[in-house]
Order: structure tokens, then sequence, then C-alpha cells
């Protein structure tokens, strides 16, 4: 391929001959930056099938760094990551996504640096993601402002409260049926100790998938939404996102809109930071008519966003359905 490097990664397909998806090499890239950089392509390819040798695992310091032996039971426990909203943390994860794929690289310089805010604690938060489920903004908003007057302002939305909202009181304020089912679910778990805001914050990331997937009416990407967006969590990748999967497309060049089942691979260099690479994606699919920056001409080989799409570009309007931030920066 005229001398340019490609890194295949391997896609789940059930056919017989294994599919590969192409990165462009980026060492190679950057040593190049007058000539045009290789397009990633998605391909069928022919692959040597090669026995690995078995080699005795290792546990890495990293790996041993997210559990420590409790001193009482010599129990293990997982530790936490630091939230993206604790002092430091998000130059820590641009400093190392940029050293990590020089393609983001150039996303991150083109924007400002994303923010975090908590606004709601986590029930209110996850009560607040049920209200807003598959309506327009303007819609969400007048409904959610009317439950907030039912429950008595923000500070009673509590589980308590909603217990006591029965569903012909929702009903009147625009909440479905079902809705409301969700509601009285999450607040049941809630007065039940299933679920508490303390025991939330606590748990890791695949804990708080499994349990918040039992409230009806909570799903994965909802989860993944909460957990960036409410609890600040660093590594979370919401592989179900359409607009993560097409601003990786564009990222890479890649011919199709990658699968959910191929992001985990597409995304692995930005481990332990997904949360923040994710960000970037909903940021890059805003500029309008952006070429694929792996196939980028530019002679820095950077792309000029104050260029394309006409000379504009999009202002943010991707809505979280938990915070319903008007603007992701």
């Amino acid at each position: 391929m005229d001398g340019k490097t490609l890194h295949p990664i391997q896609s789940t397909s059930s056919s017989s001959s294994p599919k590969h998806l192409l990165i462009p090499d980026p060492s190679v890239a950057s040593s190049s930056s007058s000539s045009a950089l290789p397009i990633a392509t998605l391909t069928a390819a022919s692959a040597v099938s090669i026995r690995p040798r078995k080699n005795r695992k290792v546990s890495s310091s990293s790996d041993a760094s997210k559990r420590v032996a409790s001193a009482a039971g010599g129990l293990a426990v997982r530790v936490i990551p630091r939230p993206l909203s604790s002092d430091g943390e998000i130059v820590a994860a641009l400093r190392y996504l940029r050293a990590a794929d020089p393609y983001l690289a150039r996303v991150i310089d083109a924007h400002e640096l994303p923010t975090f805010q908590c606004l709601h604690p986590p029930f209110h938060a996850l009560a607040r993601s049920i209200l807003y489920q598959q309506l327009a903004m303007k819609a969400g908003a007048a409904v959610y402002a009317r439950f907030i007057s039912l429950c008595g302002g923000e500070s009673g939305v509590v589980p308590e409260v909603v217990l006591d909202l029965t569903p012909h009181q929702l009903r009147q304020i625009g909440v479905s049926g079902r809705k409301a089912s969700y509601l009285h679910d999450l607040a049941r778990k809630y007065h039940s100790g299933i679920l508490s805001d303390a025991a939330i914050v606590a748990m890791d990331d695949k804990s708080l998938s499994t349990m918040l997937t039992m409230v009806k009416g909570i799903g994965a990407w909802s989860v993944h939404m909460f957990m960036i967006f409410s609890l600040h969590r660093p590594d979370v990748l919401p592989v179900g996102d359409l607009g993560v999967r097409k601003g990786v497309q564009l990222l890479y060049g890649l011919e199709e809109v990658p699968r959910p089942s191929q992001m985990e691979q597409l995304c692995e260099r930005w481990r332990p930071y997904r949360s923040v690479g994710s960000w970037y994606m909903w940021r890059l699919g805003e500029v309008k008519g952006a070429p694929p920056l792996a196939s980028s001409n530019a002679e820095d080989g950077a792309l000029d966003f104050t260029s394309v799409g006409g000379g504009t570009i999009s202002q943010p309007q991707l809505i979280d359905p938990i915070q319903i931030l008007p603007s992701l920066g």
C-alpha cells in the first residue's frame, strides 16, 4: 500500500473469512506531514491463524493499583477512579489522549476544554433522565418543570415524595403511565435500600451498570450517559451512541459507521479516558462537511476546522437526557 502501514483490528463477524478494520499507523502518518495521510477502510482480508504461545499471566502495576487489600479481612476493595470534575483530571486526560492518538489530538486542539458539572444528586438525575426519554428538548423541559413544581421544588425530588405521587397526578403534568411506573420503580428501589445516592457513587462501573439496569426504563445507554455526565466517570465508552460512532468513523476515515461490537477495539487506545474521547467524538460530529481526519491533506497534517463546511461550524446542540445541557462545552 505505497509503503503506508495499517494496523488491523479484527472485527466480530459470523463469516468464515475474518474481517479487519484497518486504521492508519499514527507513527507513519506523523513522519510524513507533507503527504496525504492513509485512509482507513473496512475491508475483508484473509488472515493466517497463528496459535499464540501460552504465557504466564503477570499482573501489571496498573491492574494491581485498582485493588487494595483490606487490613481487616484481606478482602479486595475496588478503587473508584477520580471523577473528571476533580482538579487536574481533565488536563491529565488530554495529555494522555494526545500522546495515545495523534488523530484525536487534532480534534482536542480544535476545541475548547471539556467541562463536567454536577447539577443534581444521583436520584434526581436518574428521575430527570426518565422524564426526558423520547421527548424533544422543549417538551421535556416543560414536563420536567411541572414535575419539579409537583414535588415542591428541586429539593423535593426525593424517593419518598415521588412514591407519594399517584399515576393520575403524574398523568396530569404530561407523564405517561409507563414513565410513572419507571419513576415509582426507581423510588421503590431507593426506599427499600437496594439503591442509594451514596451506594451509587461508591460502586465501580460494572456493578453500577448491573444495578441501574435493574430499574425499569433505564437501559445501557442511559447508564452510560449517567456515568459520564452525572458521576463524571473517566473511562466510559457509550458503544451504542450513534453520535460517538459517527465521530469515530470520521476520525479514522472508515467507510461505514462502526458497529457497537467494533467500538471497544477501535477506542482501546483511549483507555483509561474513553469518556473524554467520546466527548470529543460528539464535538467532531458537529463540524459540518468535515473530511476524515485520517485522510486530511493539510500541509501540516492537521485539519483546519475553520475552513470546512463553507467556513462555518455548527453551534453545539448535543443534549444529553440527564443534565439537558445546551452545550457540552
